[in-house]
């Protein structure tokens, strides 16, 4: 298994498997919820990318004008970047802020489960 070369604009690509999706799913539901921020999936894999983009999009905005130190300790935890956020804005003209924001945590939480599935492949 080669190391995944995961981009902004091919993360549909990554995100064809039911597996996989899971797992992201699931990584992202346990770093909100570190946080009391409940993020919910249907199971819907086809659909998977837009669920939760919109369920961020809508935690993000409530968090960004209510609880801004909540949602930045969230964004730590996930692990993203002023510099990936730039980048991503340049990538994804079409987005605005906020989905910006919702993207990138997709982004890095599916960057994790494959760097994750990625190392223990290659440790066994």
């Amino acid at each position: 298994m080669n190391l995944p070369n995961l981009q902004n604009n091919n993360i549909e690509f990554f995100l064809n498997k039911a597996d996989i999706v899971r797992e992201t799913a699931d990584q992202i539901m346990k770093d909100f919820g570190m946080f009391g921020i409940e993020i919910t999936f249907s199971g819907n894999i086809e659909n998977a990318y837009h669920e939760l983009h919109e369920q961020l999009i809508s935690q993000i905005s409530v968090y960004l004008d209510r609880d801004y130190s909540r949602l930045m300790a969230v964004l730590y935890q996930v692990d993203i970047t002023e510099r990936e956020i730039a980048k991503a804005h340049q990538e994804l003209p079409h987005y605005n802020d906020l989905e910006v924001l919702a993207h990138q945590v997709i982004f890095r939480d599916l960057k994790k489960v494959m760097f994750r599935r990625y190392y223990k492949t290659t440790s066994e």
